[in-house]
């Protein structure tokens, strides 16, 4: 238990040292293309989705709240129409942070049950005001938007949204493209829900299908496939681990269990290597 406390003390400071520390005025929005009318655009914090048409602008989480006027000038030069909706993938304030400026933009904002809980000591104009318990379906700008939960995968409050048409889908947080995830043990994630997600994801597709990860470059299947199987791969070795009757300690401490992603670069400075084990450990140990 002193060493979860740990690990969620560690990382909450490093979410509030992360957020302080960014110079949003340094920060630029870019662009890329995905479909006819499907966007993805990168700043600081999670990926964000953006569907534009004659029926308004739809988009996918908002990153921090200092940012909503650069995030809001690079959709206008995609449509000039209102942000009609937004969707948060899951709660955290990199996702969310711009909520209430959104809500004063005009923008609706729906997000599962338990993302509206977690966000009840926000101002009222930050909160999500259309919920949903399993899955939603949205039919805005000519297509289909299937929005479905994925339970205590990286929070307890996860959402995966596919455009069907477009053939585009935006995972969240349930997909660090090409490092390690942060499972949020403390807000209802673990790593057999996480596995669970990414696999629920991944049958909703093809391979033509355009990934955008809540954070890294947009991603293909089969690049979705390999980082399954890296969530597999440390599953399997943190078990084995566990039923030799190591400690959390040793777990941590042993880099053979991580070695083949450590070399690929999957270690950041957000989830090492060391607290993907610990992370891992805590979880399956349960």
């Amino acid at each position: 238990m002193k060493y979860l406390k740990f690990l969620l003390v560690t990382i909450a400071f490093s979410v509030v040292s992360f957020t302080r520390a960014q110079n949003f005025d340094n920060v630029t929005i870019t662009t890329t293309k995905l479909s006819d009318n499907v966007y993805m655009l990168v700043g600081a914090g999670g990926n964000i989705g953006v569907s534009v048409g004659d029926d308004g602008v739809f988009v996918i989480d908002d990153q921090f709240a200092p940012l909503t006027t650069k995030i809001e000038a690079a959709i206008k030069t995609l449509s000039d129409k209102q942000i009609q909706f937004l969707v948060n993938t899951h709660y955290h304030g990199d996702h969310t942070g711009g909520n209430e400026n959104m809500k004063k933009l005009g923008t609706t904002i729906i997000a599962h049950d338990n993302v509206r809980k977690r966000l009840e000591d926000k101002p009222k104009d930050a909160l999500p005001v259309i919920t949903f318990n399993d899955e939603l379906s949205l039919h805005i700008n000519g297509e289909k938007i299937s929005v479905f939960h994925v339970e205590h995968a990286h929070t307890d409050g996860d959402a995966l949204l596919y455009f069907t048409k477009s053939n585009v889908l935006h995972t969240g947080d349930v997909y660090f493209n090409k490092r390690y995830p942060y499972i949020d043990l403390n807000s209802g994630g673990s790593v057999n829900g996480y596995i669970e997600a990414v696999k629920k994801g991944l049958s909703a597709i093809n391979d033509d299908t355009k990934i955008i990860p809540g954070h890294g470059e947009l991603s293909t299947k089969a690049e979705y496939q390999f980082f399954l199987e890296m969530l597999e791969t440390l599953k399997d070795n943190v078990l084995s681990e566990i039923k030799k009757g190591k400690t959390e300690d040793e777990v941590a401490a042993n880099s053979e269990i991580t070695k083949v992603y450590d070399d690929l670069g999957y270690s950041w400075n957000f989830i090492s290597s060391e607290k993907i084990r610990r992370t891992f450990y805590l979880s399956l140990k349960e």
